[in-house]
Parts: structure tokens; sequence; C-alpha cells
């Protein structure tokens, strides 16, 4: 499965607090450098995880009301949710084993 983009709060709810599995979700920005990096590691373990969790990315600059609602004061922040709740936070950029580590213990 690829990442999706999320591009409303109503699509956040049914894709994020919705979802029957974990969802990792990746706030971002097009301009910034650090979130290109970790675009690609998101991208495998949408791969890996097919199935079994779901990646969304959420756009802060078009979704500023949903980066405000979670506090997110830097990019990228990796929100990790389970059963509709916050479960894990990973701010700036991490290898996909961390990512993977995060799902793991949720599945």
């Amino acid at each position: 499965m690829a990442v999706e983009n999320i591009a409303n709060s109503a699509d956040f709810k049914d894709k994020v607090l919705g979802a029957a599995q974990p969802v990792l979700v990746d706030f971002w920005a097009s301009w910034c450098g650090p979130c290109k990096m970790v675009a690609p590691e998101l991208e495998a373990v949408a791969a890996d995880y097919s199935g079994k969790a779901a990646v969304v990315k959420v756009n802060v600059d078009e979704q500023q009301e949903l980066a405000q609602q979670y506090g997110v004061m830097s990019i990228p922040t990796i929100l990790v949710f389970k059963d509709g709740k916050e479960v894990n936070r990973i701010v700036g950029f991490r290898p996909k084993s961390e990512f993977s580590s995060a799902l793991n213990s949720l599945l």
C-alpha cells in the first residue's frame, strides 16, 4: 500500500481516527529538507506493512488546523495512532527501523 495524503479533517477522521489498524501520520511540508529525507523511509514502511498498518501524510501548510490540534511544533513529526489515539510521537528524520519498531510494538 502506498502512502496516502490526507486532504482535510474529515479525511483524517476516516483514515486515521477510524482506522482498524495502526496508522503512522507524517506531518510534513514541501519546503522541509528533513521531510524529503524521511519520505522514502515511510514509503518503504508502507510497503512492508501493507495490510497490517497504514501510512498517511498531512501537509502542515494545507492542514494548519490539524497540525495545531496535535501540537506539531516542528517537522517532520510522525504520530503513531492505534484505536484512534496517539500512542507515539517521533520528531525529525529517523531511519525506517525506528518506524518499524513503533509499529511492531502495536501489532
